[in-house]
């Protein structure tokens, strides 16, 4: 079999990202009935590219507004699109989360909203709660990102600080009728864990975000917790009357995403192992990958070579040194160290929405030849690893992976591709 293994990644990779993209998921589910005013509100990373869907398929009048991260717009021309900053909130999403709001208080029970929702909107649609600033729920959020948190934990701690999210927002519009169409970037799809459930019931409370923040360490303002310790902290449960009218449609999944790279990799003679969607810390994720591959090179189990290993999901950094690159950079790292240049093992790893942690990079290839090369440059796996180093070794490595923001979001993307020939 002749192969370009880097290309035929790349080419999972895009379809991948494809899958998921609003122009191809969005319009069919949307009301049949596509007359009449419609008020459009969205946040989130695929925010402005489903409102340029909504705006080409709706036939009656449409307004309305969507933040998305810089520079993910779209070119909307009935739908205001307000960009501001992911994933540490800034006062551009302050102001548009209060803008959101005004936009759909008195509504009556004849309007009907189009909540467009997508990874992201937790940090974007950013409006404290009563007493709270924006400066305390910037700090308890670069904490959060810090400490290890999964992102349900995160979440819980941001639905509970927000005058917005765990349902806040369905409140709000009452008593419209809302439509949320969602794009899931979370282990699970669970809609009160998507970019914090603005629209739906929620059933964490406020003592479970105390005992987060106490899990981690993490030093709140006084504020933030004499307000947990309020009753008015807590978010909006399932028996509230205010969700009668909110429906929740998910439109777009990983598990759609791996599903389409695993027909892919058939199509180009490798057998695909879908792993599914994975938490925990992105170095041990990528040393039970590599433990799997090895497995596969050496005995052919559980599957057979060539083939390719997929899984998506969420993993997270315990930031413990002052190094550059997100969670799928660090995976990569952890994946190089690991396999040390185990002979046809491929691998690429990716963030779906373009942009990996806070870089410009989407991600990173590692092949069999880059433990080696980086030796030679005088670069340790281990010791970058130890500095959470991933974007400067592969950088180094001119192995970075740049897309550009891509306008939508299912969370990481990671396929180890292995040879025939790198079986004994």
């Amino acid at each position: 079999m002749s192969v370009d293994p880097q290309k035929l990644l790349r080419e999972l990779f895009d379809t991948a990202i494809a899958a998921a993209h609003p122009r191809q998921v969005l319009e069919p589910y949307l009301p049949a009935d596509r007359s009449g005013r419609v008020i459009v509100i969205g946040a989130g990373k695929a925010a402005a590219a489903m409102a340029e869907v909504v705006e080409k398929s709706w036939q009656g009048e449409v307004s309305g507004l969507v933040v998305t991260r810089y520079g993910h717009g779209a070119n909307c021309q009935k739908i205001e699109v307000v960009e501001a900053a992911h994933p540490v909130p800034d006062a551009a999403g302050l102001a548009v989360a209060k803008r959101v709001l005004e936009l759909v208080s008195n509504l009556n029970e004849e309007d009907r909203v189009i909540f467009l929702l997508s990874g992201g909107g937790s940090a974007l649609l950013a409006l404290p709660a009563e007493g709270l600033t924006l400066a305390d729920k910037q700090q308890i959020n670069k904490a959060l990102l810090k400490s290890g948190a999964t992102i349900g934990e995160m979440n819980c701690v941001r639905k509970h600080l927000s005058a917005i999210k765990g349902g806040r927002l369905a409140k709000a519009c009452w008593p419209a009728t809302v439509y949320t169409y969602a794009i899931s970037d979370v282990p699970g799809d669970l809609a009160t864990v998507i970019a914090s459930g603005p629209t739906v019931a929620d059933p964490s409370t406020s003592a479970d975000a105390l005992a987060i923040l106490k899990r981690y360490n993490i030093e709140a303002p006084k504020a933030v917790i004499d307000w947990l310790n309020n009753p008015a902290s807590e978010t909006v449960k399932a028996d509230d009357p205010a969700l009668a009218r909110s429906h929740f449609q998910l439109i777009a999944k990983p598990q759609q995403s791996l599903e389409a790279a695993a027909v892919k990799a058939r199509q180009a003679g490798f057998s695909p192992l879908i792993l599914g969607d994975l938490e925990g810390e992105s170095r041990e994720v990528a040393k039970v990958h590599a433990g799997i591959a090895r497995q596969i090179v050496q005995h052919g189990q559980p599957l057979k070579a060539p083939c390719v290993i997929l899984s998506g999901g969420e993993t997270t950094v315990t930031v413990r040194g002052n190094g550059r690159g997100g969670r799928n950079a660090e995976f990569l790292l952890s994946l190089t160290e690991s396999l040390k240049g185990l002979p046809g093992v491929y691998a690429l790893a990716g963030d779906t929405d373009g942009i990996d942690g806070s870089e410009e990079n989407a991600g990173a290839f590692m092949t069999p030849a880059s433990y080696a090369s980086a030796e030679a440059l005088g670069l340790s796996a281990s010791d970058e690893l130890d500095n959470n180093n991933g974007y400067g070794y592969f950088a180094a490595l001119d192995a970075l992976i740049v897309t550009e923001p891509t306008r939508t979001n299912v969370n990481d993307f990671r396929a180890i591709l292995i040879l025939e020939t790198a079986q004994s």
